[in-house]
């Protein structure tokens, strides 16, 4: 499913520890980390979508998390040029997505990462609140800031600022 601007939806999840570190994954076969994330169905909504994600890539099932927020709407990245694929019927530029902040009240033993066919992830591991937009992979940095910048205020709500620190001052934000 594709918008006629070229944008496929998708949703973003931040899981969150109870002490405010984020779950950070490792693609398959490749160095690159990111949440995770994943293309919507046309017969879902978002937050539909979210919880199929999360299943698929983390093993966690809704009674593991508790959802603390979402940004109010699309948030895009384009691609980069050598990762448009032209020949397809419809041309995908880029990627509009919904992130979701999660708090893990499951267990760490609640993540597997081997539940599908295809896993997305080899390995995961906690990382500071603002980690991410630093170590993502560069075309997806700008959404990744907007999504943390505007779930922020709520995870610092509920961990505390110690956990998610003002981000004024730090390198790259």
């Amino acid at each position: 499913m594709i918008d006629p601007d070229g944008y496929r939806p998708n949703v973003g999840i931040i899981l969150m520890h109870p002490d405010g570190r984020l779950f950070w994954a490792r693609r398959v076969h490749r160095d690159g980390w990111q949440f995770p994330q994943g293309g919507m169905n046309s017969d879902e909504t978002p937050l539909e979508a979210m919880y199929r994600e999360l299943r698929e890539e983390t093993g966690l099932m809704p009674e593991h998390v508790e959802v603390l927020g979402a940004t109010p709407g699309w948030l895009r990245y384009r691609l980069p040029q050598r990762s448009i694929r032209r020949h397809d019927r419809l041309v995908c530029i880029g990627q509009k997505q919904v992130w979701f902040l999660l708090r893990l009240t499951g267990t760490e033993s609640d993540l597997r990462l081997d539940l599908t066919d295809k896993p997305e992830f080899d390995h995961w591991r906690w990382v500071d609140f603002w980690y991410p937009v630093e170590h993502v992979v560069m075309f997806k940095r700008g959404v990744y800031a907007s999504a943390l910048h505007h779930l922020a205020p709520v995870a610092r709500r509920v961990v505390g600022p110690h956990a998610v620190p003002d981000p004024r001052g730090l390198p790259g934000l």
